[in-house]
C-alpha cells in the first residue's frame, strides 16, 4: 500500500506547497519532481527505480525519435518505444497469467512468480507512450530537460490516480507557468468543493447502495437479475 502512515501527508503536502512557492522558478520543476520520487517511493521505494528507467528510455527514444523523424528510423525509435514501456507494465501484470496457462497446455509446474503490480505503472506507462506519439507526429518537440520530462510523468497529484494527460496538452506548461494567491484561492476553493462533495455525497451514497445489494444479495434477489 501507498503510505504506510496517513499522517505523512498532514506533513508532506504543506512542506512541497512552501518549498515550492519560495523556490526560483528555475526550481520549480526538480521540486515537483523530488517531491514526486518522495512520494512514489515511501510506500515502494524498490519500484522508484523502475520508473526512473523507463523515463530515462523514453526521454532517448524521443530525442531518436525527432532526429529520425520522417525517415523509417523514426518509426523504428517509436516501436522501441512502446515496446520498452510497455514490457515492465505487461510483466508485472500479465507474467503469472502467461504461466499458469503455459503450465496447463504443457502439464508443467512452473512456480508463479506472485508479482505485486507497482502503484500508478499504468499511468506512468501511458503518460510515456503519449509523449512517444505526440514527438512522432511532429505535435511536440523532444524534451531535451529529462528533469522536466520526468516531472511530467511522475507528478505527484495525479501518480496514482490520473487522468492521463497528453504531453502536448502540458509541454507549454512545464516551462511557463505562474502561479497567484488568487489562482491559489481558488485551486483550495474547488478541492473543498470536491472534497465535501465526496464525503457528503459519494461516500453516503457508496453506504447506501452497499447496504441494499447486501439486502438483496440475502434475500436471493442478486440471483435473479443474473
Amino acid at each position: 500500500m501507498l503510505f504506510s502512515s496517513i499522517p505523512f501527508l498532514y506533513y508532506f503536502l504543506p512542506i512541497v506547497l512552501i518549498v515550492y512557492f519560495l523556490a526560483p522558478k528555475p526550481l520549480k520543476n526538480p521540486v515537483l519532481l523530488i517531491a514526486s520520487l518522495v512520494f512514489y517511493g515511501w510506500g515502494e521505494p524498490k519500484y522508484v527505480f523502475l520508473m526512473v528507467a523507463t523515463v530515462l528510455l523514453g526521454y532517448v527514444f524521443g530525442l531518436l525519435i525527432e532526429k529520425y523523424r520522417g525517415k523509417p528510423l523514426a518509426k523504428l525509435f517509436l516501436v522501441l518505444s512502446v515496446l520498452s514501456s510497455a514490457f515492465g507494465l505487461i510483466y508485472f501484470k500479465y507474467a503469472d497469467f502467461f504461466i499458469e496457462n503455459f503450465n496447463k497446455v504443457f502439464g508443467l509446474s512452473i512456480p508463479l512468480l506472485k508479482l505485486v503490480l507497482p502503484i500508478g505503472i499504468s499511468f506512468y506507462t501511458f503518460q510515456i507512450l503519449s509523449y512517444s506519439v505526440d514527438v512522432y507526429r511532429g505535435e511536440v518537440k523532444a524534451q531535451r530537460n529529462p528533469l522536466t520530462l520526468a516531472t511530467y510523468v511522475a507528478l505527484f497529484p495525479q501518480l496514482i490516480a490520473g487522468p492521463i494527460v497528453r504531453y502536448r496538452d502540458v509541454a507549454y506548461q512545464l516551462k511557463h507557468r505562474r502561479e497567484t494567491l488568487e489562482m491559489f484561492t481558488k485551486g483550495v476553493m474547488l478541492f473543498m468543493v470536491g472534497l465535501g462533495k465526496k464525503v457528503l455525497i459519494a461516500n453516503q451514497m457508496g453506504t447506501l447502495t452497499s447496504s441494499i445489494f447486501a439486502t438483496t444479495e440475502e434475500n436471493g434477489v442478486i440471483g435473479t437479475w443474473v
